[in-house]
């Protein structure tokens, strides 16, 4: 039987995403992956400059910052430029709104995220709710999983776009529909189409029966990378014959499950 570090490696994801309210970032040093993405969960859960550092030594960190963010404004409050460490690289995103201020939410996006770029040019882009922008802004294209992935970065192939494409998503390298369910049935029925098709007050993790359980465990084989390594090895070389350069998965069961 595979260990979970060999399975991780296996899978062929390229880098892991850890968001600090959930672990100890430190834990990436423990994951066969040589690169590291962190969340932005809010200013207080940034993780220290030390341990920013700790993991550059190691990996190649990619910190989520928000453009729109108090310390990460480029077009204004940008204190924490100063602080990230060099060998640190970014994220550029507009933001989740659960995560700034309704001041911060109402500052435009397209002309920090173009600063942005233009002080970190090799700066990931996160397109959710901004693919048009992020797209104009270049760079690597940093885009969530979903069932039109594939499709989506043909088009862009398509149309003559060169440059890198990353692709985030939840990872459950397991095929037990309890489990997966746990693990990403809240993730998955958040998402629009998956929340039109569900019943109403359906439970969303292994709780959930019938109809919801059916389209639940269908949203997750759409929005996020789950089964057996072998399922999720061929799903991802199916995106990168796509054109996805990059996969990098979330530990939706917890980082014990990419570590142990």
């Amino acid at each position: 039987m595979l260990t979970a570090e060999r399975a991780v490696s296996k899978a062929g994801l390229d880098a892991v995403a850890l968001k600090p309210k959930e672990c100890d970032v430190r834990r990436a040093l423990d994951i066969p992956l040589d690169v590291v993405a962190i969340d932005y969960e809010g200013r207080h859960h940034v993780p220290a400059s030390s341990v920013l550092e700790e993991l550059a030594a190691d990996k190649e960190v990619r910190l989520t910052t928000p453009v729109r963010a108090d310390g990460f404004d480029p077009l204004g409050d940008d204190s924490l430029y100063e602080w990230l460490p060099d060998d640190v690289r970014q994220v550029l995103v507009a933001g989740h709104s659960a995560y700034l201020t309704d001041e911060e939410a109402r500052r435009p996006v397209a002309p920090r995220l173009r600063a942005a770029r233009e002080r970190a040019p090799d700066a990931w882009v996160g397109t959710e709710g901004i693919e048009r922008i992020a797209l104009a802004a270049g760079g690597t294209q940093y885009e969530l999983l979903s069932r039109s992935t594939r499709r989506d970065v043909r088009a862009l192939r398509s149309a003559g776009f060169d440059g890198e494409v990353a692709v985030y998503a939840p990872t459950v390298l397991t095929d037990d529909e309890d489990e997966i369910l746990d693990a990403v049935g809240a993730y998955v029925s958040r998402r629009r189409p998956v929340s039109r098709a569900l019943p109403d007050d359906a439970a969303t993790d292994s709780a959930a029966q019938g109809r919801a359980r059916e389209v639940l465990l269908k949203a997750a084989t759409d929005f996020a990378l789950i089964g057996s390594v072998a399922d999720v090895r061929g799903r991802i070389d199916e995106l990168r014959e796509s054109g996805v350069d990059l996969l990098v998965g979330y530990p939706a069961r917890g980082v014990d499950k990419f570590v142990e």
